[in-house]
């Protein structure tokens, strides 16, 4: 029954990815013509879109964990070199994204562009996709070496050591991220002004007011528009997409970017680690659980695709705490820019702006909400501050 399981995943994937190939050469050939805008239409493909990269990528690992591919991953009677590990390793996830390559494009870029949410090239597409992978890979392989060592020295106290190299890791991408890794994908620029003179005062009576305020070109990848504050300790940077700057009117940048900086001062991205770290253990301790049942030494190649499929299922279930979280923290903002703005009208102004920009939708389903969803809905959103105005 197993090996009849994994192997319709095997093929699904396998289905999944060569449907999309077709669907990408046909594109590359004569570029498929624009879609009416029609947020609820958007909104029902992207939900539908994702489940199916869920399953996709779930239907991936169990095949490379538990299918024919198992045998060739199966360490050798007197342990496995690292060198073998590492290169089957790097060969996994080289072959996953190439898997995932038409469905990324399709789903990821042609979509977008048909929807005029992105007026990217297929060839700048493709240089970030490189970029991505070649970062992923760049921090994934050490990351992995450092587990798998982790498991040897300590096979039955593992989940305790990466649980506790999860903490300082979240903090040190908080760091990384915004000062090394995004500069790779976009051009920041100080933003000067009339509204950075604004947004500074603004920051200043919050203690930000060191903080970096940068220009974005986001439209460089999207249409869409965001900001962010993001950074700890000297890091800190208050980013607004040129998308906002240029659509945007005044009053409603600003409060925006108080609401971002709700998140600053009330120390989200500590609570985000904290979480994260909790998360990470709850992962952890119940891959180890699930993946160990067979005997399978877990610091094997082997091992951890099969501690990564077991990992992937305990990250789904933890979900909904997380997105639950994430929607109170970001209540917690709106209310935060509200009183720093008393601009209520502003506020429910740059939301339907958001809206219309992003082509979202007022609601999503209550089951996205709940299971998925890092922000509560826009009407509720809108809702409550038009009740203030």
């Amino acid at each position: 029954m197993r090996r009849l399981i994994i192997g319709a995943a095997g093929g699904f994937a396998l289905g999944y990815a060569t449907t999309r190939a077709f669907e990408a050469l046909a594109d590359l050939r004569a570029k498929q013509a624009p879609l009416e805008p029609d947020p609820k239409a958007y909104g029902r493909l992207r939900r539908r879109l994702m489940l199916a990269g869920i399953a996709r990528s779930l239907a991936q690992l169990g095949a490379l964990a538990y299918g024919p591919a198992a045998e060739a991953l199966a360490p050798p009677a007197g342990g496995e070199p690292r060198l073998r590990r590492l290169g089957l390793l790097a060969g996994g996830m080289a072959l996953s994204a190439l898997l995932d390559v038409p469905a990324n494009y399709v789903e990821g870029h042609v979509l977008e562009r048909r929807y005029a949410l992105s007026k990217q090239s297929g060839r700048d597409w493709a240089v970030d996709q490189v970029k991505s992978f070649a970062v992923s890979t760049a921090i994934s392989l050490p990351l992995l070496e450092l587990l798998a060592t982790a498991i040897a020295k300590a096979p039955r106290s593992w989940p305790l050591l990466a649980t506790g190299g999860a903490l300082p890791l979240l903090v040190l991408a908080n760091v990384l991220m915004p000062n090394l890794i995004a500069p790779l994908f976009n051009t920041f620029e100080p933003l000067d002004g009339p509204l950075e003179v604004k947004l500074r005062e603004l920051a200043a009576r919050y203690g930000a007011g060191d903080a970096k305020i940068l220009r974005v070109d986001m439209s460089k990848q999207t249409e869409k528009a965001n900001a962010y504050v993001t950074g700890l300790f000297g890091s800190k940077r208050i980013v607004l997409g040129d998308t906002l700057l240029r659509d945007f009117a005044e009053d409603e940048t600003v409060f925006v970017v108080a609401h971002e900086l709700g998140h600053y001062v009330s120390r989200d991205v500590w609570r985000s680690v904290a979480g994260g770290t909790a998360a990470a253990a709850f992962v952890f301790f119940g891959a180890r659980a699930v993946a160990g049942r067979d005997g399978t030494p877990l610091d094997s190649t082997l091992g951890l695709a099969r501690t990564f499929f077991a990992a992937s299922f305990l990250t789904l279930a933890a979900g909904p705490a997380l997105a639950a979280f994430s929607r109170s923290r970001e209540r917690a903002a709106d209310g935060f820019a509200l009183e720093a703005t008393g601009a209520a009208h502003s506020g429910a102004a740059a939301f339907r702006r958001l809206r219309d920009k992003n082509m979202a939708e007022d609601e999503q389903p209550r089951w996205m909400e709940v299971l998925f969803s890092s922000h509560p809905s826009l009407k509720s959103r809108i809702e409550r501050l038009e009740s203030v105005s």
